[in-house]
């Protein structure tokens, strides 16, 4: 009886029969997984090809003598990096120019036809690089900091009006005529030159007022029109009034 107990235990303590159903799945497994496998393989021989005929383009441009330069159709990441690889053995120089992933390509350089900064500018705001007009703007840069640097030396220009006066009328009076009136000029008397002495009022309150006087009784004189005496009304006086009792007086 113990040894059926025994025999019991192991049995029971043994793995089951795979079923059906997983031995499906293992199936589906390896099938993947020798696809993978296989794509793997396949995408390396296409790396390998591809870097065979890089190699064999560069080694074209290298040979080319009036070819300083050369660009290559758009590829993708892993192509990229490939032709960098191939470049940077052979002692070029390479950039990857574009915005869009599927439109950026590789443009390899000689070492004697290095790209400068301006060249690489260009290339990536996608134009074409023009060195005549390089070398002009490259002129006018040195001639701008030639500038810059001899007004420095100069130092700063004394202050002063932004215009200068005889300018503006030079074509009215053109330049030798103001010049001639300039030295010709004389002060004028009755504009600005008269003496303090003769500015100030030296009559005295009395005589003011008698010459006020004056002038009203010549005014009431002529009357309207000028036909004669005015009218004097009740209260005011007339010519001579207040006179005949200074007379009697005296």
């Amino acid at each position: 009886m113990a040894e059926l107990d025994l025999l019991g235990s192991i049995l029971s303590s043994m793995e089951r029969p795979p079923a059906a159903a997983d031995g499906e799945s293992r199936r589906r497994a390896r099938e993947q997984a020798a696809r993978v496998k296989k794509l793997q393989e396949q995408e390396k021989r296409q790396k390998v090809e591809f870097r065979k005929r890089m190699e064999q383009e560069v080694s074209q441009f290298i040979q080319a003598p009036g070819e300083p330069r050369r660009r290559f159709q758009p590829m993708n990441k892993i192509e990229r990096s490939i032709l960098h690889d191939v470049a940077e053995v052979a002692g070029l120089t390479s950039f990857s120019f574009g915005d869009d992933e599927d439109n950026r390509y590789v443009m390899v350089f000689k070492k004697e036809f290095a790209p400068s900064d301006e060249e690489l500018d260009a290339y990536r705001r996608g134009e074409e690089w023009d060195p005549a007009r390089a070398e002009q703007r490259r002129r006018l840069r040195e001639l701008a900091a030639q500038q810059e640097e001899a007004e420095l030396e100069r130092g700063p220009a004394p202050p002063g009006p932004p215009t200068d006066y005889k300018d503006k009328y030079r074509h009215l009076i053109g330049c030798e005529a103001a010049k001639a009136a300039a030295r010709t000029m004389e002060a004028n008397k009755a504009y600005g030159c008269v003496p303090a002495a003769h500015k100030r009022d030296t009559r005295s309150i009395e005589e003011a007022m008698d010459e006020l006087r004056a002038k009203r009784r010549r005014r009431q004189g002529e009357g309207p029109g000028g036909e004669g005496p005015a009218r004097v009304g009740p209260g005011e006086e007339g010519p001579g009034a207040g006179e005949g009792p200074r007379e009697a007086s005296a």
